[in-house]
């Protein structure tokens, strides 16, 4: 069970950066976040930061 919750973190961090992501480029709209050039910036940043906690994740659970 070790590892689980960075593994859950860093999901949600890749998937949440990935809509901010096409929210501000435009793709998605009917937000106050579409076509915002911030999360167009933001959200890659939040992508690298998920992967990073991901990767932090699967070594602590290849460890045991």
């Amino acid at each position: 069970m070790k590892g689980w919750l960075p593994l859950t973190l860093g999901l949600l961090a890749v998937v949440g950066g990935a809509v901010w992501t096409v929210q501000g480029l435009g793709y998605v709209e009917g937000s106050v976040m579409t076509d915002q050039r911030i999360w167009a910036v933001l959200g890659p940043v939040v992508v690298l930061i998920g992967l990073v906690v991901l990767w932090f994740g699967l070594r602590a659970r290849r460890r045991r």
